[in-house]
This record gives structure tokens, sequence and C-alpha cells, in this order.
């Protein structure tokens, strides 16, 4: 009988079925079952380390699973040495550190250096009512549930202490974790965003000591010396933190020199010093991730060493550390845990649902009869609801106390991410922080009367645009009867601290280093003031925020300020580079882009060419020359406007160059008639002003505007205006529709690139944008070649 084939089905009887067997048995490598009368043959595999080749699932044999977890460890820890070794740490530390507890530990003391507590006393009393009436009004309700269903609670979690410990915790809400996620959302510069963050420092620093009392009464359940040996270990580590380290950390400070950063060195000590605390801190019983946290409390917010402490470990911390602790809790997690332990589990469940919705009902009613509005009272008690990275430490901790296990520890986890993820897309849907800058009334140049002041904002990101912006306001014509006032806002990149930082340099001379790295940049603007008399105001600002929001910053400064006008620079590298990378162009323009988007009044955006002198003596020239591009639409009438304001200057020549199309082609009636109106208005009141040039140029597509444009070079102009969005399509028919940089429109762009040859600087103006207007952008933009005919279509 020869060998049956695999998987065959064999439904011989008797003899036939004996001698089979018999056969299957020599063979080794089949086996038989019987179902329903029938002999089955399977192929019966031995358990081999090539298995997998055979068809084998090699993760139901211990040895290939035993390779594979072997190989996973050598991976990890390789990894960690790689992170470790710039720090001089051997190879044997990285084969035992506990990859989840470290990403938890350098995650609080990052939080810790960007959290300033003592923000507290600044704090307002309305922030103050909102976070005690937040943390008390749930704490009460909550342990008044605990206590109703104390019968039905584990004997794990019905002492005092370990209910003080939920409780508690359900009533706070931690700052280390509402900064990442307000930061996602962008609302770290609006004012619902302030309100929290400070509301949040100042919930951290009473739950600081809520845990106090938390850790000493569970450590002095079996014996009370523990609680005192507690408190005494508390205050010498906070004394040796806050005494010591933070005066060698001010030390190191005070020795680096101004505009320099901080020592590696130092830099290195303070990151392997979170790995010190944490031990210290373990050994004494006060937990391991307090120590870090205290840590970064003690680190002076801010730059040099703040700042620096951030940008070398952030990015690496988020990206590598973090992941491993939240695996770290994925592990811990066990849903099929919970099954059959309902009863133990449903007095943790309405403790936990009380504290989470008495803290929104809480946050809401006390910021509501502070007079803040429903929509943003039901926002401001979602930011405080949500919960994060220290719920899940705490939960991680309260397993080490055997307060709770594996089913409690899930159904926390399951609850703390629900919360989070129903509030945040809510926060989204309720709160616009843009919504506020949209008006219903006019705030332009054209429609501020001649001899009323104008209120202009002034955004400078990098000392370079200074200059420019100087030699900019000077074109504005101050005079006794047209005075100007300009709020200058000194924009910084917002590093090492979490809180984002407002200085008024008016009211706030006296605020320190903090007031005082910028004075040279504000001292510089005051002395342009003093040259030009009463007829220039100058109120100098400091604004430290992430780049996201700076925006935000710009807009209510101009809000409060009923400006007419906000002026943003580009730097002029970024004309120079237009074919770098996306990323790189996006990230240096997403300032006035989103100015552009959001602004309550007109928007200026200003790109400086000329490589000017670092001086403000020597700005006033015999003549200023610059020449304005009419194209049609309210941009352009804005731009007509300011020029108007300038024409009146003695010491200024204005060329006024109007488009008009072939035959009216392309022209919208009631644009063409406002049109008409202003430069008629504009001609008349200048007629007679010698210095006062006033074109037209008729155009059949975009390329004769281009080339008319192009003309225009031969002159020797300080300054260029252009409105930003153009109503006719003809004046710009047959340019391609990409773009570089689209805050500049199609002429603009031209005339601020590397392709223009023009040194004069560029002014591409933007007319307020009222809410609910819709403008025709315009925006067919591009790189343009012009051809040699444009004296065909130039006449006077």
């Amino acid at each position: 009988m020869h060998d049956p084939p695999q998987s065959s089905l064999c439904s011989k009887r008797n003899s036939f079925t004996v001698n089979l067997w018999k056969n299957c048995k020599r063979q080794e490598t089949f086996k038989m079952s019987m179902e329903n009368g029938l002999f089955i043959c399977r192929k019966k595999f031995n358990d081999n380390l090539f298995g997998v080749f055979f068809g084998q699932n090699p993760l139901k044999s211990s040895f290939p699973l035993v390779l594979l977890e072997l190989t996973f460890l050598i991976c990890v820890s390789r990894v960690v040495r790689l992170l470790l070794k710039p720090f001089g740490q051997p190879k044997v530390i990285s084969e035992i550190i506990n990859m989840g507890l470290i990403g938890f530990m350098y995650f609080l003391f990052i939080s810790g250096v960007k959290m300033d507590i003592f923000a507290v006393r600044k704090a307002d009393k309305k922030h103050w009512y909102i976070a005690l009436v937040g943390v008390m009004g749930p704490l009460c309700c909550s342990i008044a549930v605990a206590f109703s269903w104390r019968k039905s609670m584990d004997t794990k979690m019905v002492k005092a202490s370990s209910i003080w410990g939920i409780t508690s915790s359900l009533a706070m809400t931690a700052f280390p974790v509402l900064y990442p996620i307000m930061k996602e959302l962008n609302l770290l510069s609006s004012e619902i965003g302030r309100v929290a963050l400070s509301i949040a420092v100042i919930g951290d620093v009473i739950g600081m000591n809520g845990v106090v009392i938390f850790e000493a009464s569970k450590q002095g359940e079996g014996k009370p010396i523990a609680a005192l040996w507690y408190i005494v270990s508390l205050t010498v580590v906070l004394a040796s933190i806050f005494g010591g380290v933070r005066q060698f950390m001010i030390w190191i400070i005070r020795t680096t020199p101004v505009g320099k950063p901080v020592d590696q060195v130092y830099v290195i000590a303070l990151l392997l010093g979170v790995f010190v605390v944490a031990f210290v801190a373990d050994m004494l019983g006060l937990a391991v991730a307090n120590g870090p946290l205290w840590l970064g409390l003690a680190v002076p917010d801010g730059p040099p060493l703040g700042a620096i402490l951030v940008e070398k470990s952030e990015t690496i911390i988020t990206n590598i550390f973090m992941p491993f602790s939240y695996m770290y809790v994925g592990m811990i997690t066990d849903l099929s845990s919970m099954s059959g332990h309902w009863y133990h589990l449903q007095p943790l469940l309405y403790v936990v649902l009380t504290g989470y919705i008495m803290k929104m009902v809480f946050t809401l009613i006390a910021a509501r009869f502070l007079d803040m509005t429903i929509r943003d009272s039901l926002t401001l008690s979602l930011i405080m609801s949500l919960r994060g990275e220290i719920e899940f430490l705490l939960f991680i901790h309260w397993v080490d106390f055997k307060m709770v296990g594996v089913p409690e520890f899930t159904l926390l986890v399951l609850l703390t991410v629900s919360v989070t993820a129903v509030a945040a897309p809510l926060i989204s849907i309720l709160h616009d922080p843009t919504r506020p800058y949209m008006l219903n009334t006019r705030r332009t140049i054209q429609h501020t009367a001649p001899n009323n002041e104008l209120h202009i904002v002034a955004c400078i990101d990098e000392e370079e645009n200074l200059y420019g912006l100087m030699k900019l306001l000077e074109l504005f014509n101050p005079t006794a009867s047209t005075p100007i006032s300009v709020h200058a806002l000194r924009l910084i990149e917002l590093v090492g601290r979490a809180n984002p930082v407002f200085i008024d340099h008016e009211t706030e001379e006296d605020k320190g280093a903090e007031g005082c790295r910028f004075s040279s940049l504000h001292n510089a603007l005051k002395i342009f003031a003093e040259a030009r008399g009463d007829y220039v105001r100058i109120l100098s600002y400091t604004a430290i925020t992430p780049k996201r929001s700076m925006h935000q910053d710009i807009c209510e400064l101009a809000l409060s300020k009923q400006a007419c006008l906000i002026i943003v620079p580009i730097p002029q590298r970024i004309m120079d580079n237009m074919a770098g990378t996306p990323a790189r162009k996006s990230a240096s323009q997403s300032l006035s882009s989103n100015v552009l988007k959001h602004a309550p009044c007109s928007v200026g955006v200003l790109v400086s060419k000329k490589e000017y002198p670092n001086l403000v003596s020597g700005l006033r020239s015999s003549m200023h020359h610059f020449i304005l591009l009419f194209l049609g639409g309210a941009d352009s009438r804005e731009a007509l406007s300011y020029a108007d304001r300038a024409a009146g200057c003695p010491d200024t020549s204005l060329t006024v160059v109007r488009f008009l199309s072939h035959e009216n082609e392309g022209d919208i009636e009631m644009e063409k008639k406002l049109d008409d109106q202003l430069v008629t208005s504009f001609w008349v009141k200048n007629e007679a002003n010698e210095r006062v040039v006033y074109r037209e140029a008729v155009v059949k597509n975009g390329e004769e505007t281009m080339a008319v444009i192009h003309a225009m070079n031969d002159e020797c102009y300080d300054l260029w205006i252009v409105g930003r969005n153009h109503v006719n399509p003809v004046l710009l028919q047959g340019l391609s529709n990409w773009t570089e940089i689209s805050e500049l429109g199609v002429v603009g762009e031209y005339i601020a690139s590397a392709d223009f040859s023009s040194s004069a600087s560029v002014l591409v103006v933007q007319q307020q944008i009222l809410r609910g207007q819709k403008r025709n952008s315009g925006s067919l933009v591009g790189r343009f070649l012009l051809n040699e005919y444009w004296n065909k279509v130039m006449h006077i």
C-alpha cells in the first residue's frame, strides 16, 4: 500500500483500516482521528526551529518565542544605549532602565521647566475663584458618592486615604496635561487659553498639597512614624532642590554671556540630574516621579537655561520616550480582567463619573457667575476636564500601593481616554480663537478721516526689519493735523516656558531681565519718535508666544488699540530663496498668512530689499520717491489712500500708475465706480502738486501688465506699493496659477523677487475684510517672463 497523500480522507474499514493505522504509525508523519465513523489522517508537525517554512506558527513554540523576545530586548537596549551614549553612560545602564518610567520622569521634568508656579502671585482674583470652586465642588461631591458606596468597594479601596487619593485627583486638572493639548488646538495665546493656563497652575499648587496629604496618610497607615519620616524627607529634598540646586542654576545663568548659549556641560549635568533626584525621591519614599517634577520647577523658565533644556530634550522625550510610557500603560491595561468584577467596579465608576461631571458643572457655574459668556464658560469647563499623562502616572502609582488592581486600573484608563476624546473636539467646535477679530465696523486708512490720529500696529520679528519699518513710517507724513500712533510689537518665539508673555514696555519698565532683554530695539524706536517731535507716538510691546499663535497677539493688540493698519514684514532672504523647501517657506510665511486671514483691520506686508545701516539717525534723505500700481479693487483703493496721505509730505514724490483693461473687458461695474470715485478725488486734490505724477496704462492681458511694470523699473524708487488682490482677471490673464508667496499676490511677488532688479522696498496692502465678507482673491500668481514690446501699451 502506498503512503496516503497529506490531508487525505481515509474511509475504509476493517483490515484496511488496521493496515492504514499501522502505516501511519510507522511513518510518524500522520495522525488519525475518527469523526462520524470516518477516519481522517492529518499531517503531524514536529517542533522545529525552521518550522515556519513548513507552515508552522513559530510563536506557538517556546524556543522561537524566546528568541523573538530576546531579539526585541536587544534592539531596545541598543537604542537606549545609543541615546545615552552622549551622556557618558555605561552599557549596563541601558540594559536595566525601565523605558516607560523614564518617559514619565522626563515628561514631568520638562513640564516643570515650562511651568512657572510663581505666576499664581500675579493671577487674577477671578482665576482664583474659578480654580477653588472647580476643585472643591467636585471633590466634595465625589467624596460623598464614595462614602455612600463604600460597602460595595473592594477592601483595597475602602480606606479613607485611598478614597482621598482618588477623589482629589478627579478634582484637579494637571498643567502638564493641559499645555500640550492647548498648544495643539492653538489656544495658548487666546484669552480663554490664558485663563485656562492660569487656573491650571493654581489648581496644581493646590493639588501638590493634596498629594502630600495622600502620600503621608498612605505611608502612615501601618506605622504613624512613617508619615513623619515622609514629611521630613520631603522637606529636606525640597530645601536641597530649591535652596541649593536652584541657586546653582541661577549662577549658571548669571555667568553665561548675554546672547550666548549655556555651556553644554551644565545642560548634560542637569539632564542626568533627573536620574539622581528620581533615585533619591524613590529611595526616601517620595515617589520616583516627584523628584524630576520638583527639579524642573526649580529651573528658571525661559532663556537661556530653560530654553536650551527644552530645545535639547523635548523632541526625544516626546517622540522616543513617551511612546514607551504609553506602551507601559497599555501592558497593564487588560479589558478581559474586568469580566466578573462589576460589583466592585460599579462604585469606582460612579465616583469617577461624578468627579468628571461635577468638575465641568462647577467650573461652568463659576465662570458664568464671573461674567464670562455661556460659550466661553462651557469651553473653559471642557478644557479643565482634559486628562492625560499625569492621570496615567497616578494610576500606576496606585497599583504600586495596591490601592487598585488591574480591573480598576483598566476602568480608570478607559474613562480617562474617553473624557479627553470627547472634550477635545468639542473645544474646537465651540471656540474659534480668531472669531473676535472679524468686525462689522470699518478700520481702514481709506475710511479714517484725514485729520484723525492714525493707529498702526508694526510687527518686528527680526532686528533687520527695524530700519525698513522706520523708513515706511517716515513716509506716512506725520504732521500736527495728521499724527500717527505706532504700536511696535516685538515677536519672540516661546521656548523654555509654557505660558505666553505679553510685555507693555510703557507700564512694565521695572520688569527686570524679562523686560530689558529687548530694550535696545525699543530704545531705537524711541529715538526715532523723539526726532519727529510730537507728531509720532511710538508705544513698545513684546510678545513671547508660539509661532503658530503669534497672529493672535497681533490681532488682539490691533483690536484693543483700534488700529487701522497692521504692518507685517517678510524677510528678503525668503524672496531670495523662493526655490526652498515647502516646509521652510511655510514656517517663514505662516505669520503673515495668518494675519492676512484674521486681521481686524487692513494689513500691509512689507519686504525690505535694501541693506540698511543699523542707525536711527540718517533716515531722512533729501527726497523720498515711491510708486503706486493701481489695478483696481478694495486693496488697490486702500493702497491709494495710504499714498494720498504720504503725498502731502514735502520730501516725497509719488507716481501713480493705473491699469485699465482694453475696452473695459472684465470690469465689474460697482468696483469700477468705486475706483473711479477715489482716483478722481485723489487727482483733483493733487493736480497742482508737481511732486505727484498720475499715469494710465491700457493692457489686454497679464503679459502686457508685467511689461508696463518692468518699464517703470528704469526709475529709482524707494518704495513700491500695490494691492494684494485684484478684481479684474483680464489684467493678469495668461499668468500661471501657482505661487511661491501667496501673501504678496501676483504683482507684489514679482516686484519683491530677485528677478526684479529694483532694490526698493515693497509694500503689499490688503484692505480689511469685514465679518461674512467674501473677497475675490484674484490670486493668479507666478514667475513672469516679459517681452520687449512694453512701450506699445504705455501712455500718459
